[in-house]
């Protein structure tokens, strides 16, 4: 597989079959790495303490502290530029922060290998171009890739066709699932990169944006689809930029202004007009739902 002027399929991993962003599934392995033993509810799977990075010459987080927990979603949220897709890599360990720590599993990012890294943690970039027709399923069963050095008999050929039939379903991409996906629209794309991170079974769930390209009915699906992981037992990060989707179904929000986290907790304490306001320079309205009582953000208009 080669990346075609986007993100690969497979962020931090590299070389697995001559797939770019696969490494360490090479016959070059010796020793197979073992998968986690589960968490249990609150572990922390990934965090940072202190977190500077910079690209280039310019800061992008400083002094971020934060933490993914087993059976939570957490909602990155803020403006444009405001360092949430920056800090999504930092817990994938795909960037080497200038000072601080990142932390997955317990341990150093640095310390884990790719293979190690691949089964606790499955990463969903903002998009994704493949130059070669694969199938929508053929894509999602790259998400076993990790799992692939296991000496392979019938049972485990049998979970991983299970696995891959359940993230379809998930996702609802099943329906095209012989189609080539790059002749699918956007959101059809966006659904099935996130089938393949579902496929790869890891306990802790990165996405970057994974509703941007949806319509409401899918945007509703995949926010859903993560708070079932969650109640699974997995660690869900998410980046969002619809702040009633974070409100409806995050556990907790961590509000980033220029690389800084300005709130962090449970949305229903953190979303305030007078936060949202200042951190975004938009006057807004922030008002219960008058059915479930649940947070309701509108921006203030003229009327």
């Amino acid at each position: 597989m080669k990346s075609s002027g986007g993100p690969s399929l497979f962020p931090g991993f590299s070389g697995f079959s001559g797939f770019p962003g696969c490494s360490g599934f090479s016959g070059r392995l010796r020793r197979r790495p073992a998968p986690p033993p589960p968490a249990a509810p609150g572990d922390v799977l990934a965090e940072t303490e202190s977190l500077h990075v910079r690209l280039g010459s310019q800061d992008v987080l400083s002094g971020v502290d934060v933490a993914a927990r087993a059976g939570e979603v957490l909602a990155l949220v803020g403006p444009n530029g405001a360092g949430k897709s920056t800090l999504l890599a930092a817990l994938a360990a795909d960037l080497r922060p200038a000072s601080g720590v990142v932390r997955v599993h317990g341990r150093a990012a640095a310390d884990w290998s790719a293979p190690e890294l691949a089964l606790r943690r499955a990463v969903l970039p903002q998009s994704a171009a493949l130059s070669f027709p694969f199938t929508v399923e053929e894509v999602v069963r790259m998400g076993r890739a990790p799992w692939a050095h296991r000496p392979h008999g019938r049972d485990e050929e049998d979970s991983d066709d299970t696995v891959v039939a359940e993230a379809m379903a998930a996702t609802e991409v099943g329906a095209f699932a012989a189609r080539p996906f790059s002749a699918l629209s956007g959101g059809e794309r966006a659904r099935v990169a996130l089938a393949r991170v579902l496929a790869q079974r890891a306990p802790l769930l990165l996405l970057d944006e994974p509703t941007a390209a949806l319509d409401l009915r899918h945007q509703e699906l995949v926010l859903r689809v993560c708070r079932e992981r969650a109640r699974a037992g997995d660690a869900v990060v998410v980046v969002l930029h619809d702040l009633g989707l974070a409100a409806a179904y995050a556990h907790r929000v961590a509000v980033l202004r220029a690389g800084r986290i300005a709130a962090e907790g449970a949305p229903d304490e953190v979303f305030t007009d007078t936060l949202l306001s200042e951190v975004y320079r938009q006057p807004v309205e922030v008002f219960p739902h008058p059915r479930t009582g649940g947070v309701l953000i509108t921006p203030k208009r003229d009327s």
